[in-house]
C-alpha cells in the first residue's frame, strides 16, 4: 500500500544533527564549486556515507533543490514601469517569466501573477523574492505554489 503522506514539515530544533550538517554540506558544495564531497564532510564533521545517504531526502523548505518554477502573487503600485521593474529584476536574476497575469487595478494596486522558471537562477529563491519585494512599487509578495 503506497503512504499517504510520504513528506513532513518538521521544525528543525528537533532534528537530529547529522540531517542539519547535510545540509551544511550541500549548502559548501552549492557555494563552493571546487569543493569535493569528501573535503566538505570532513570541514562539517560527517562521514561521506552519512552525507550519500540522507543528501536526497533533507532539504531546506524554500529551496527545495530540485524546484524548477515557483508562482508569485505581488501586489504592485499602479504606476507606468513598475511591472517592467519587476521582470526585468526576474531577468537580471536569470529567472524566466513562463506567465503574466494581471487583475484590473482596484484603489492604486495591481495584483500580479507570476509564474516564473527558476532552474538557471543566479540567485536563490529566497533573494529574489527579498530584492523583487524591494523594489519601488511593490507593497506585497508571496509564493502561492513551487513545482
Amino acid at each position: 500500500m503506497k503512504e499517504k503522506h510520504p513528506f513532513y514539515v518538521i521544525n528543525r530544533s528537533v532534528l537530529p544533527e547529522v540531517f542539519l550538517k547535510v545540509v551544511e554540506v550541500k549548502n559548501l558544495l552549492e557555494n563552493d564549486k571546487m569543493l569535493t564531497v569528501q573535503e566538505a564532510t570532513e570541514q562539517i564533521g560527517i562521514s561521506r556515507s552519512s552525507f550519500y545517504k540522507y543528501k536526497d531526502a533533507i532539504f531546506p523548505f524554500y529551496d527545495k533543490g530540485k524546484s524548477e518554477a515557483i508562482t508569485v502573487l505581488i501586489h504592485l503600485q499602479d504606476e507606468a514601469g513598475r511591472l517592467s521593474d519587476v521582470l526585468n529584476y526576474i531577468a537580471g536574476a536569470g529567472g524566466n517569466v513562463l506567465t503574466i497575469n494581471q487583475m484590473l487595478p482596484m484603489n492604486g494596486i495591481a495584483i500580479i501573477n507570476l509564474c516564473i522558471q527558476t532552474a538557471g537562477m543566479n540567485m536563490t529563491i529566497d533573494d529574489l523574492l527579498r530584492g523583487l519585494g524591494n523594489l519601488n512599487g511593490v507593497k506585497e509578495i508571496q509564493i502561492l505554489a513551487r513545482e
